[in-house]
């Protein structure tokens, strides 16, 4: 989904939740929980918009309606302590959409 259309879903009501997804290497992405699953936010050419850190996704969503905001981090931990791999859910904490400065 693209930025505008996230944008207008939310402010109608159909943006359950965005996700800032943690990834391998210090990037997040955004998705966008709606009715009929989840979507990754896109830029205007159709790339996958990437956040340096939960800061930089605050300020780029700075006039964005407000809606339940997760930071959420796949666990990993098993994997590196060489445990066999278990289905787990990612953690998801939930956090604010503004910054508290």
């Amino acid at each position: 989904m693209k930025l505008a259309a996230l944008h207008l879903n939310a402010l109608r009501g159909d943006v359950a939740a965005l996700d800032l997804i943690s990834l391998e290497g210090g990037t997040y992405i955004l998705e966008a929980r709606v009715l009929g699953g989840r979507l990754s936010i896109r830029d205007e050419q159709g790339r996958i918009l990437h956040f340096r850190s939960v800061e930089h996704a605050r300020d780029f969503l700075h006039d964005f309606p407000r809606v339940p905001f997760h930071l959420v981090h796949a666990e990993i931990h098993d994997e590196m302590i060489g445990m066999p791999v278990v289905a787990h859910e990612p953690l998801r904490v939930p956090i604010s959409l503004r910054s508290s400065w």
